[in-house]
């Protein structure tokens, strides 16, 4: 990716402490990258929705999203963004504290293309989300907009 047009990172997470290290690690990121975040599943598809319809911003480039969200849950929120036609190719990654087997599979199903359990460990939270940007952000070829 062009390291001078900022990555669109989307943070659908309800846990302010864990949107808050997210933000830490992302600010401290070799690609330039702009996060927004979402504090529950209907905000995140307001938002989604608004971008796509109202052209104002680029969608985002991964999407980063939680399960256990108040409002509509995080499977819900992947179904809907997956069956969306302008949506669905938007990589998302399921960055959850479940490590419930019926979760990872329910995801996968739900064509997440990844699943990562939140470390409670302070650092290892860091290093979850580096090497989420060093894959994600560096490795991977992401189609823009």
């Amino acid at each position: 990716m062009n390291n001078k047009i900022p990555i669109q990172i989307f943070l659908v997470e309800d846990n302010p402490g864990d949107v808050r290290l997210t933000q830490e690690v992302l600010c401290e990121a070799k690609i330039l990258n702009i996060l927004t975040t979402a504090k529950d599943g209907v905000e995140a598809l307001e938002l989604l929705r608004k971008t796509r319809d109202e052209n104002t911003t680029q969608l985002p480039d991964l999407i980063l999203l939680d399960l256990n969200l108040p409002k509509k849950s995080g499977l819900e929120v992947l179904r809907e963004i997956k069956t969306d036609p302008d949506l669905k190719r938007i990589p998302v990654v399921i960055l959850t504290s479940s490590e419930a087997e019926r979760d990872i599979v329910a995801s996968y199903n739900g064509y997440a293309n990844a699943y990562v359990t939140k470390p409670v460990n302070l650092d290892q939270f860091f290093n979850v989300v580096r090497a989420i940007e060093n894959f994600w952000l560096e490795i991977v070829k992401l189609p823009r907009g």
